[in-house]
């Protein structure tokens, strides 16, 4: 059995969690912890975490001032799955759209408040997608698995001579 082989048995870490909430903002701090929570047992580093924790905080503020107009009573669905190669992060919502080559943020290296959001979601993430539905937005959100990780885990396995 080769190593690439090996890496395929190898179980993968597939969970899935739903959360829905209201777009008031208090609701933020307590969909931090469970996107936190969720990230526990991947492979991602302490900043990797931060950063995507902070990207989907960002992206549900923008649904809350974009979307809904500071609406505090709408609906934004989070789901949240882990597959073999990737973490993926799916908001929903149900209000106004935007269509992504609209949405503009300012250049990184201006130094002003605001318009940071846009940049900070891409790169927390390494595919941002805009779906427009029939009545509101999905914003899928991916994370890949590093490639790194998995030769980790495969060196490893080599070295103990488990095959």
């Amino acid at each position: 059995m080769n190593a690439l082989s090996l890496f395929s048995l190898l179980p993968a870490p597939m969970r899935k969690k739903k959360i829905e909430f209201s777009s008031h903002t208090g609701n933020l701090a307590l969909m931090r912890s469970c996107v936190r929570n969720f990230l526990d047992g991947y492979p991602f580093s302490e900043k990797e975490r931060l950063l995507m924790v902070l990207g989907v905080d960002e992206a549900c503020t923008n649904i809350i001032r974009y979307a809904y107009r500071l609406r505090d009573d709408q609906l934004i669905a989070l789901s949240m799955e882990g597959l073999r190669k990737c973490v993926r992060m799916r908001l929903r919502d149900y209000g106004e759209q935007v269509a992504p080559q609209e949405m503009k943020g300012r250049s990184h290296d201006m130094i002003k408040p605001g318009g940071l959001g846009l940049y900070l979601i891409r790169n927390a993430f390494d595919e941002v997608d805009y779906l427009l539905k029939r009545r509101g937005t999905e914003l899928v959100l991916t994370k890949n698995l590093e490639q790194k990780n998995e030769q980790k885990i495969v060196r490893t396995l080599l070295g103990s001579r488990i095959l």
